[in-house]
């Protein structure tokens, strides 16, 4: 029989390739970045995302880290209602709008900072926390606008001002606009020392960029948790400008801290304590 008057095979269909179902166990278990032990996520969490191993402070989301440090349901946000806009209609591998709201959804928040009244044992302070999981904390105008009015919320409540930091830096979605920034809070500090009441930054990892070059550096007393890297510009960048090899651990906290440009290295587990002293001494 000639090919051409044989009949055509019928095709089947191929079985369903069944699509691979989630661990049960999945998300029940971490790995230090440091010291590489797993860890039982529900531990980690309960002891402040600290290793229980070799003591490495791992990532904490803001509201984890406000609701730790401040009195029990005292903590009242303002602000919230504020989102970034687009001034310079930014593109690059995605249109900067479409970047915002992917983030919104995705984390259900407006931008990369929280702002409030609480309380620290009892005593008022009017508080800010970056969120660095926010496009990596970086400062729009909507962040700038939300750190000044920390301070002056505090200036006219006449109570201490606190602000955690962990940024990347300005924004460069929003240009010129984030760099502005730099100078409108480093105003408004000024402006709030006329009230007498202490601001006490608190410098986590990492805090770089216009961020640390402006309010961070200003604050009446500078802590930072251990091994939190802060400056500028990144290493790299430093050692290729100046062609030098930087000294080990340059930028870390610990460094800073011998050599006079941080007050004091504060354990997460301790941090809550410390400044209810700090706020009781100088508030």
């Amino acid at each position: 029989m000639a090919w051409f008057s044989k009949k055509p095979r019928i095709a089947v269909d191929p079985e369903p390739v069944a699509e691979p179902q989630p661990s049960r166990m999945q998300g029940l278990w971490a790995k230090c970045e440091s010291c590489d032990e797993i860890i039982y996520r529900q531990e980690l969490e309960k002891n402040w995302m600290v290793c229980p191993h070799c003591d490495h402070h791992h990532a904490w989301t803001a509201r984890s880290r406000l609701a730790a440090t401040l009195d029990p349901d005292s903590f009242e946000e303002f602000d919230k209602e504020l989102e970034p806009l687009d001034p310079l209609g930014f593109s690059d591998t995605k249109k900067y709008k479409d970047r915002l709201k992917s983030t919104r959804k995705n984390l259900d928040e407006n931008d990369a900072f929280i702002s409030g009244v609480g309380r620290i044992e009892g005593h008022q302070v009017s508080v800010g926390c970056f969120l660095f999981e926010f496009m990596g904390g970086s400062m729009g105008s909507v962040v700038g606008e939300k750190v000044t009015r920390v301070f002056e919320r505090a200036y006219e409540l006449k109570c201490p001002a606190l602000v955690f930091s962990a940024s990347g830096g300005a924004r460069m979605q929003e240009g010129i606009f984030s760099l502005m920034q730099m100078a409108k809070t480093s105003a408004a500090i000024a402006r709030f020392r006329n009230s007498g009441k202490p601001y006490v930054s608190v410098m986590l990892n990492p805090t770089t960029g216009g961020v640390a070059a402006s309010f961070s550096w200003l604050g009446d007393v500078i802590l930072a948790e251990p091994h939190a890297l802060i400056g500028f510009a990144g290493p790299r960048v430093i050692e290729q400008t100046i062609r030098q090899k930087l000294p080990e651990g340059f930028q870390r906290s610990e460094f800073l801290l011998d050599h006079g440009m941080i007050d004091a290295i504060i354990h997460r587990k301790d941090l809550r304590m410390k400044l209810g002293q700090l706020l009781g001494l100088l508030g």
